[in-house]
């Protein structure tokens, strides 16, 4: 179901992170995605597991929301921690004909797997915890020195908020096909995993045209409100950092510069 995306979808819990300025969420998760692209020692993947941890203890979104999200993922992950130990060179743990799996191997397979699962979750906490209209403003007023440039500031930020929210109805989509179909005898599940991946494609059309649909309402629905090309609107809310989103960026920098540190350092 749609609930098994993680991405694009708002839970609203009433935490501290979803009073939280939309412009803080961004940059916040900006500075924590870069800084963990520079995980490399087993203490700062540690000290970002935790952290992780308790941003999602935080939020009060229940755990098991996120582990529904994961699960699409998981073939995914597995692929990537396989690929890792296998193509890998190194000390040699286990061999069958030109199979080879190496200690460097499993070590590199896990940390890319972890590290791939700590962005997602940290990518999910801004929409579970960011309302979409929220995000669209906050991306706009992060964004409007480029409007100086020419760049359609306001059109961009909506188009990818937009997309982002687009996510979660697209697979509910899906699902609804997917039902129709078994509702008339053909089951996917009960398919070879050869078979099940031919037998996707004739899906594909349908689910683009009630995608196309979809996307041809709300571009009317923006028309009848006269949104037009978005310059010069007002907001009913109008955004101001408070002491607790300057608090929230520090912390975010200062994560960032312990786990630089600890990447020079090699702890």
């Amino acid at each position: 179901m749609a609930d098994s995306v993680l991405v694009g979808q708002y839970v609203e819990t009433h935490s501290i992170f979803h009073r939280l300025d939309p412009r803080t969420k961004l940059i916040g998760i900006v500075i924590l995605m870069l800084s963990f692209l520079t995980l490399g020692t087993g203490l700062s993947y540690v000290i970002a597991t935790f952290f992780v941890f308790g941003i999602l203890l935080f939020s009060k979104v229940p755990f098991h929301f996120f582990w529904r999200g994961l699960r699409p993922l998981l073939f995914i992950l597995l692929f990537t921690f396989v690929y890792n130990a296998v193509f890998t060179k190194g000390t040699i743990l286990w061999s069958w004909s030109f199979i080879e799996v190496t200690e460097e191997g499993l070590r590199m397979g896990l940390r890319f797997v972890w590290r791939i699962i700590l962005l997602i979750l940290l990518a999910s906490i801004l929409t579970l915890t960011t309302k979409p209209l929220d995000l669209a403003y906050g991306l706009e007023k992060l964004l409007a020195p480029l409007s100086k440039l020419g760049v359609p500031v306001e059109q961009l930020s909506l188009m990818i908020v937009i997309a982002i929210r687009f996510i979660p109805t697209i697979k509910e989509e899906l699902d609804r096909i997917l039902l129709a179909q078994k509702a008339r005898g053909y089951d996917l599940t009960a398919l070879s995993p050869p078979r099940r991946i031919f037998a996707y494609i004739p899906i594909i059309i349908p689910l683009l045209f009630t995608t196309i649909q979809r996307a041809e309402q709300l571009s009317y629905a923006i028309d009848a409100r006269a949104y037009g090309n978005g310059k010069g609107r007002t907001s009913y809310r109008v955004l101001q950092l408070q002491q607790m989103d300057y608090l929230a960026v520090g912390v975010a920098l200062l994560l960032a510069v312990i786990l630089l540190g600890l990447k020079i350092g090699k702890v």
